[in-house]
């Protein structure tokens, strides 16, 4: 008789990225990578490629709402990812999409707001809504150092100008200090590509390897989908980022450099071509 276990499951409430690099594909191969059942909750609909986004297109909130409710009343949702919201109408629906999850469930918030192709995929009068409704009810916030800076920066108000050479470790207690119960600020956008985990009560600091030939369209969007499927399977936050920093990393290094005319996928599942 074989097993009864059930595998995990993680929705991730992101957009569509229709070249496969990042959001909600990223997130699903993430997902697969790890071994947990990925569902999905769709924010906005890119027309995008390596090169360029061209057209953003936002799901109605109440469609954001159903989706997060189809999938909670019949499949459950044991962890949930957060990428691209857009706008404020939608991240006031996803916030009551939350509140309809148990209290409990994990959630990871990768609070994205530039696509790798430099465009604008959160409004900036959203960013202080992301800082009010969202962010405090996260178990985990995954920014880079840039998203660090503008979410402190909503959080200031009006005339706060961002350090130009910020310690990432400040970052981190700053926005801790907002609500979420962890702080991962990824390495991404710094030379040494040290991640700086904080929980309140540790500091630590989590080293990889940066891989300047590889491929990194989507590597946030996975980081911050191996956190959530880690959640779901059962490790604390610490070794959720470990093993998040890790896959992510080796990701960029197997990265698809030879898909479209830019920035290139992560490469999460291994392919070979």
């Amino acid at each position: 008789m074989g097993s009864t276990r059930r595998i995990p499951v993680v929705l991730t409430i992101a957009g569509s990225d229709s070249g496969g690099g990042a959001g909600i594909q990223a997130d699903l191969k993430a997902f697969a990578a790890c071994g947990v059942h990925g569902t999905s909750a769709i924010t906005a609909i890119t027309a995008q490629n390596t090169v360029e986004v061209t057209e953003i297109h936002s799901v109605p909130p109440d469609t954001i709402i159903a989706q997060v409710r189809a999938v909670q009343g019949d499949i459950g949702v044991d962890a949930v990812k957060i990428g691209m919201l857009g706008n404020q109408p939608t991240i006031e629906a996803v916030a009551h999409a939350l509140e309809e999850l148990p209290e409990a469930t994990p959630v990871v918030l990768d609070p994205v707001m530039v696509a790798e192709s430099g465009a604008e995929l959160l409004d900036p009068g959203a960013r202080a809504m992301l800082v009010a409704l969202l962010v405090p009810r996260a178990t985990v916030i995954t920014p880079n150092v840039p998203e660090a800076q503008a979410l402190l920066a909503a959080a200031s108000g009006p005339g706060s100008a961002p350090d130009p050479d910020p310690d990432p470790s400040e970052l981190a207690r700053a926005l801790h200090a907002l609500g979420p119960r962890v702080v991962v600020v990824t390495g991404g956008h710094r030379p040494d590509a040290t991640d700086v985990f904080f929980d309140g009560s540790r500091l630590v600091e989590i080293p990889g390897e940066r891989y300047p030939s590889g491929a990194a369209h989507g590597s946030g969007c996975t980081h911050s989908s191996v956190v959530a499927a880690r959640l779901a399977l059962g490790d604390d936050p610490l070794d959720a980022a470990r093993e998040a920093k890790r896959v992510a990393a080796q990701a960029v290094r197997d990265g698809l450099s030879e898909i479209g005319a830019g920035a290139g996928p992560v490469n999460v599942l291994g392919l070979e071509l």
